[in-house]
C-alpha cells in the first residue's frame, strides 16, 4: 500500500504549553484511521492540524508524498483537497439536498456536476431525496448527505470528528457499518476522532490511543486489545481485573487466583508482574463451596458481568448462571494467552 498521510515529529504549542509533543503517524491509502482518546487528549487538535486550521510549532506532514507543512510549502486548508465532515455535520438549512452536495462543486461544468450529485445521492442510498431540505432527513440521512458533501469533491483524505455522536443509538450500528462499506467500495483514507472504542472497533482498520498530546500505541484493534503496551491502552479499551505476582523459572505467575501461566523469558525471573484477566477470561460458576462471594451485578445489556471478592481481590467475570449479591461461586480462569505488565526491580 502507499502512504497517504505521513506525519513526522509533530508538535502544537499553545502559549508554551504543548498539545501534541513529537507525534508521529503514518496512514496507508484507502485505511480508516482512528484517534481514540478522552477528552483534552489532542486528538480534534490533531484533526485540525492535519486539515491545516492550526498551526504547527514543529514537524512535518506528507500528503501523498508532496510536503505540506514546512516553511516553504505550507498549504492554506482550501489547497490541501482534504474534505472534513463535523460533528453537527454542517449542512446549509437553506440548501436543498442536491445543492448540499454540489455545495464543493460550482467551478464543475453543469453537466458533470450534476451526474456527480446524483451519484453521491445513489451512493449513500438517498436517491430521491435531493429536493429536500435538511430539516426534513433524519439524523442518519444528514450524516450520509454530510458524506455526500465530503465526497463529492473527491478529496485525498476525509477527516471526521465525531462522526457518529450526534446518531441515535439505535441505528448507530447500522450506520457505522453501512458508511464504512461506502468508505472501502470508494477507497477512501479517512482519520476519524472519537471517544467511544465500540465505534472504534467497529469503524476503524488501525487506532491511534492517544493520551496527553501523544499517541500511546498505533495498530490494529485486536493487537491493541490483546497485546497493549500499557497499562493505560489496556483500560482504555475495555479494562478488567489486574492480579499480581511473582514470575517464577517456570514462567509462571501465583497470583490470588492461582498459577498464571505468563510465558515470560528467564531475563523477568523472580520480578513482580501485574496480570490483566478481561472479564471474558474468568467464568463464574454457582457453588456453595466455592471460596468467591458475589458483591456486585453490571448488567451491559447482552450479558451481565459479576464483581466478586475472592482470598482479597475484586474479579470481574462472566456467569451462566443467574447469580445474586452475596452468592458463593467458583472461578475458573479460561486457557489464554494472558496480557503482563512486568514491574521492573528498583
Amino acid at each position: 500500500m502507499n502512504s497517504a498521510l505521513s506525519i513526522s515529529n509533530l508538535t502544537c504549542r499553545y502559549h508554551d504549553q504543548d498539545i501534541l509533543t513529537q507525534l508521529s503517524l503514518n496512514v496507508e491509502s484507502g485505511e480508516i484511521i482512528c484517534l481514540l482518546g478522552a477528552s483534552g487528549c489532542g486528538k480534534t487538535t490533531l484533526l485540525k492540524a492535519i486539515a491545516g486550521l492550526l498551526p504547527l510549532s514543529e514537524g512535518e506532514m506528507n500528503l501523498n508524498g508532496k510536503v505540506i507543512t514546512d516553511s516553504d510549502t505550507w498549504l492554506p486548508p482550501e489547497q490541501r483537497n482534504i474534505g472534513m465532515i463535523f460533528q453537527d455535520y454542517a449542512l446549509f438549512p437553506h440548501l436543498t439536498v442536491n445543492e448540499n452536495i454540489g455545495f464543493g462543486l460550482k467551478s464543475w461544468e453543469k453537466q458533470r456536476a450534476i451526474e456527480k450529485v446524483e451519484s453521491m445521492l445513489h451512493l449513500v442510498h438517498l436517491s430521491g431525496f435531493g429536493d429536500r431540505y435538511p430539516h426534513q432527513l433524519s439524523g442518519g440521512q444528514q450524516q450520509r448527505v454530510a458524506i455526500a458533501r465530503a465526497l463529492a469533491s473527491e478529496p485525498d483524505l476525509l477527516l471526521l470528528d465525531e462522526p457518529f455522536s450526534n446518531i441515535d443509538t439505535q441505528v448507530r450500528h447500522d450506520l457505522i457499518k453501512e458508511i464504512r462499506r461506502i468508505f472501502k467500495a470508494q477507497g477512501v483514507t479517512a482519520i476519524f476522532v472519537t471517544h467511544s472504542r465500540e465505534e472504534a472497533f467497529a469503524f476503524s482498520d488501525k487506532l491511534a490511543v492517544m493520551n496527553h498530546g501523544v499517541i500511546e500505541q498505533f495498530g490494529s484493534a485486536n493487537d491493541l486489545y490483546y497485546s497493549p503496551n500499557s497499562r493505560f491502552v489496556a483500560d482504555f479499551l475495555g479494562g478488567g481485573s489486574y492480579v499480581s505476582g511473582m514470575i517464577d523459572q517456570n514462567g509462571n505467575i501465583e497470583t490470588a487466583v492461582g498459577f498464571i501461566s505468563c510465558g515470560r523469558s528467564s531475563d523477568d525471573l523472580n520480578k513482580k508482574a501485574d496480570v490483566l484477566l478481561r472479564p471474558q477470561n474468568i467464568t463464574l460458576y454457582r457453588d456453595n463451596a466455592g471460596e468467591a462471594v458475589v458483591q456486585e451485578l453490571q448488567f451491559m445489556g447482552d450479558t451481565c458481568r459479576y464483581i466478586v471478592e475472592l482470598n482479597g481481590t475484586q474479579l470481574i467475570g462472566v456467569s451462566n448462571d443467574a447469580l445474586s449479591n452475596g452468592e458463593k461461586v467458583r472461578v475458573d480462569i479460561k486457557p489464554h494467552c494472558p496480557i503482563v505488565f512486568v514491574q521492573e526491580n528498583k
